[in-house]
């Protein structure tokens, strides 16, 4: 079991994607992404695979949530920067976790 003071070392922001494009080279389908998480930490890239449930464009001004202090992971030749939350469909494709209506960019997860 994790604790609570575990809990809270992950820092989880909300971010806007501002670019979203297919990452080239991944062994799974996967779309490469730049997130704006507002003036304190700004501009992150990620990577994930969304292919299933959302195109490029469906991802562009949409809010998600990322953990943004991990560790950043080279993924196909990408350094993918933050870790964007999703839950599995029923055929286990990644659907993305959002806030229920915008907030800030930046705005911390508690």
């Amino acid at each position: 079991m994790a604790t609570f003071d575990e809990f809270l070392h992950l820092d989880l922001r909300v971010g806007t994607v501002r670019s979203a494009q297919p990452l080239d080279g991944a062994i799974k389908p996967a779309y490469r992404m730049e997130i704006d998480f507002g003036p304190e930490i700004g501009t992150k890239r990620s990577s994930g695979q969304y292919t299933a449930n959302y195109r490029p464009e469906d991802l562009v001004g949409r809010q998600v949530i990322a953990v943004v202090n991990f560790s950043p992971r080279r993924i196909a030749g990408f350094m993918s920067e933050v870790l964007v939350l999703a839950a599995p469909d029923p055929n286990g494709a990644h659907v993305l976790l959002v806030p229920e209506r915008q907030v800030p960019n930046g705005g911390r997860i508690s």
